[in-house]
């Protein structure tokens, strides 16, 4: 008898054991999530961390940890080797991954203009004038495959260029950005706000040569072709969302809110909420970056269809394989988490 009842007891506790571990990506069904943002400074992941200083995500029951990563190809391989549940990255991705036959998903779009500029630095070791003069020049983008890269190799091939023309080195998004382009480390860079604010206040404007400029909607329909072309989102695995659909509402709820406060309140408001240091140093700057963001955020979180084949016919002409797979542009994306 005492053996049989140390024996159920065993198993009692193996079983609870069990239970506890669960299905793999089963763990933010319980409230915790990893975020990681590929360069949270960034103006263009703003709301994923204005939605945790808003209180959004506790207001949704989750406990949210953002990690910061150095760009969106490193928030792709720690979503990928398990360190981050969520990514907060550019759209462009799930399309990589679809044409490597892997299920990634975005579910909340945050960005519809990419908001990359590419600009020449004041201490250039060559002239540059256009983008064909940066063949055989030094690029710095966020990180080698990131969406900045991406952007840089759809440019030199739009210019008639091979896409691999220039010589790419990773310089982070922000104030490692800037001071690669201040000191000469690179002759260009691909830059996105705060760090292209930051730079020509520091240096002049006049000192800082823009070859283009997706901030607008202008720019996009000048680089893309069309009005809108989404760019920074949530994404995730189909196992990491087939096993949390509730954590992906809830974020995609606390998204969407963002969203709308940022669409309701001023760019100095905006800025009172954001951690201080995001502004280098110079908040006068920072403001008016995100004025000059403001009109660049979703005002609802949907992906349109149109979008998505935008951002298909882009990166196809650079890059073969995706060219050459099978896509099903409706398995990259997912409206159906957004608030009804």
């Amino acid at each position: 008898m005492k053996r049989a009842r140390v024996g159920a007891l065993l198993l009692v506790v193996a079983l609870a054991m069990t239970a506890c571990q669960g299905k793999p990506g089963d763990r933010a069904e319980g409230g915790e999530v990893r975020i990681g943002v590929g360069g949270q400074p960034l103006l263009v992941y703003l709301p994923t961390t204005l939605a945790r200083q808003l209180g959004y995500y506790e207001a949704e029951g989750l406990k949210v940890e953002l990690e910061d990563l150095q760009g969106g190809s490193k928030a792709l391989q720690a979503m990928q080797g398990g360190s981050v549940d969520v990514v907060s990255g550019y759209y462009d991705h799930t399309i990589q991954m679809q044409a490597k036959r892997k299920e990634v998903k975005s579910f909340v779009t945050m960005l519809r203009y990419p908001s990359i500029v590419l600009a020449v630095s004041p201490r250039a070791s060559r002239p540059i004038n256009s983008i064909t003069d940066l063949a055989g020049a030094t690029v710095g983008v966020t990180a080698p495959g990131s969406s900045t890269d991406f952007f840089l190799k759809y440019l030199l091939g739009k210019h008639g260029l091979d896409p691999n023309a220039a010589n790419v080195q990773g310089i982070g998004g922000d104030a490692g950005a800037v001071a690669a382009m201040e000191q000469g480390r690179v002759d260009a860079a691909v830059m996105i706000d705060p760090a292209v604010s930051v730079l020509q206040t520091r240096v002049g404007v006049d000192k800082v040569k823009i070859l283009t400029d997706t901030r607008t909607a202008e720019g996009v329909q000048e680089d893309f072709g069309v009005p809108a072309y989404p760019a920074a989102v949530l994404y995730s695995s189909g196992e990491w969302l087939a096993n949390n659909g509730d954590t992906a509402r809830k974020l995609a709820n606390a998204i969407v809110k963002t969203l709308r406060w940022i669409e309701q309140h001023s760019p100095d408001e905006i800025a009172a909420r954001m951690p201080a240091e995001y502004a280098q140093g110079n908040r006068d700057v920072y403001v008016q970056a995100i004025g000059r963001a403001k009109e660049s955020f979703s005002r609802d979180g949907i992906m349109p269809a149109e979008g998505a084949e935008a951002v298909h016919k882009v990166l196809s002409q650079f890059d073969k394989e995706i060219a050459g797979a099978p896509m099903d542009l409706s398995r990259t994306y997912s409206n159906d988490y957004l608030p009804q």
